[in-house]
């Protein structure tokens, strides 16, 4: 269900009251912005509310009528020999041009993960996730995973998005996919088992929940947008944005997502194969590994890390 201060016209969102910009992407033609939102109290108090926009791709299917029917304006930029650079205003006719994301009420955790910042490579022990990342885990407040569980599966205005749903786990597109541009596909299959919180917590008896999840999700893309084995490319983040284990499903030809770099993805398959290695009743690979990873200088993980004296604060 909607929170009642989420903005949900254009009325709504020229109520927003700029701050700053927190990040900026020219690879994915996005801004992600910081300010406030009025809220449904008497005495007139505004709501924090992170907003990103980010252009919408070309639809290839209007390709023929592009240059004819769907360009409003152009200038002249410059042209030399063969080469011409114009710049062009696109008609009303045309599909959407931007995608809106906002959360709001957002809270100092969503602030701090939206900012861009540097990051800090982090050498994670077994020892060190018992004693530091697992407090920490278990620390999160269950708000931040509300939006999904048993009891309710999904919010309403998502529940006609899933792509397949059974008892183990759902399948859904990501938010920050504009549902149209194959080429960009970006779903999540979100498991329902709340104590697999994250990587470290699979085993080899988990085998058969992720092989259906690669199935489904080969199937799902197969039959929608005609995407054939070997289209996907399948990974999980470690650490994750949420500690409720999930899964993210993209386009293999898909690149420039920074959620698909070395330490942070981990290929879905690789993660099958180092799980089928382990013994019957032995302690889990996952269990016993280092794992290597990037967080942001405002992670609040990081700052767990520093207090215990595992990272210099330079």
């Amino acid at each position: 269900m909607s929170h009642p201060d989420a903005p949900k016209s254009l009325d709504a969102l020229n109520q927003f009251q700029f701050d700053r910009i927190i990040n900026e992407d020219p690879i994915t033609h996005s801004l992600v912005l910081l300010g406030t939102f009025p809220s449904g109290d008497p005495n007139g108090a505004r709501v924090l509310g992170i907003v990103r926009i980010e252009k919408t791709a070309l639809d290839p299917g209007s390709a023929k009528d592009l240059l004819k029917n769907l360009l409003q304006k152009v200038h002249l930029e410059e042209s030399t020999d063969i080469y011409t650079t114009l710049f062009a205003w696109l008609r009303e006719e045309r599909g959407r041009d931007m995608k809106i994301n906002i959360i709001c009420p957002a809270t100092d955790v969503h602030v701090r993960k939206y900012t861009k910042q540097e990051l800090v490579m982090v050498k994670e022990t077994p020892e060190m996730y018992e004693r530091i990342v697992k407090p920490y885990i278990l620390a999160s407040p269950a708000s931040r995973t509300q939006w999904f569980g048993r009891e309710h599966p999904i919010g309403l205005s998502e529940q006609s998005k899933i792509l397949y749903s059974c008892p183990e786990f759902l399948i859904i597109p990501d938010m920050k996919w504009d549902l149209t541009t194959v080429s960009s596909l970006y779903l999540i299959a979100l498991v329902q088992d709340r104590s697999i919180r994250s990587l470290r917590d699979l085993r080899r008896k988990h085998v058969g929940l992720l092989t259906s999840i690669q199935r489904e999700a080969d199937r799902v893309v197969l039959e929608k947008w005609g995407i054939h084995q070997g289209g996907l490319r399948l990974y999980i983040h470690y650490q994750p944005s949420y500690y409720h284990f999930h899964v993210h499903i993209v386009n293999a030809n898909q690149v420039g997502m920074l959620g698909m770099m070395v330490g942070q993805a981990h290929l879905f398959d690789d993660v099958i194969s180092l799980l089928e290695l382990e013994p019957e009743n032995g302690p889990g690979t996952f269990e016993r590994v280092s794992l290597t990873y990037g967080l942001g200088i405002q992670h609040a993980l990081l700052e767990a890390f520093r207090a215990e004296g595992n990272i210099n604060r330079g």
